[in-house]
């Protein structure tokens, strides 16, 4: 494993020990379920948007899952709060490119910043949707707070 290789897995491990944003979140304005039935994550992701806005003010979740996944849902929390929805959906879907290239191409660093840690996890089919599920659940969560 190359020192690149291993700042990112340790920026997984990091993640997934110190999770960002699991908890309860009081006044939500939507969330989603999310379950991954090939290895048993689950995860209901909840946001707010500060009043009148589409910007998101607060996003936390709670849920059990692999290191993969939990990790994700971690870096979520830190890349989505501040963002408007518009931009969330947009790196949301960046980051699926980059987890659907099944590790090839060089993930664009300034768009991704932290999630280009999970660019050795898309080599691994099976665990795309554990590095995803936040990702899906969130996606779903704004797009019903903007509804």
């Amino acid at each position: 494993m190359n020192a690149l290789d291993s700042l990112y897995q340790q920026v997984i491990l990091d993640h997934a020990k110190a999770r960002h944003g699991d908890g309860p979140l009081e006044a939500a304005d939507a969330e989603h379920f999310e379950r991954n039935p090939t290895c048993g994550d689950e995860i209901t992701v909840r946001v707010r948007l500060e009043p009148g806005t589409d910007r998101i003010a607060e996003l936390a979740w709670q849920g059990d899952g692999c290191s993969i996944s939990m990790a994700s849902a971690s870096v979520l929390t830190d890349m989505a709060v501040g963002r408007t929805v518009p931009e969330l959906l947009a790196l949301t879907e960046a980051f699926r490119t980059m987890m659907r290239s099944r590790g090839t191409g060089e993930p664009d660093e300034d768009v991704l910043e932290d999630l280009v840690a999970f660019h050795g996890v898309s080599k691994f089919v099976m665990r795309v949707k554990c590095g995803m599920l936040a990702w899906v659940a969130a996606e779903a969560a704004v797009r019903d707070a903007t509804a």
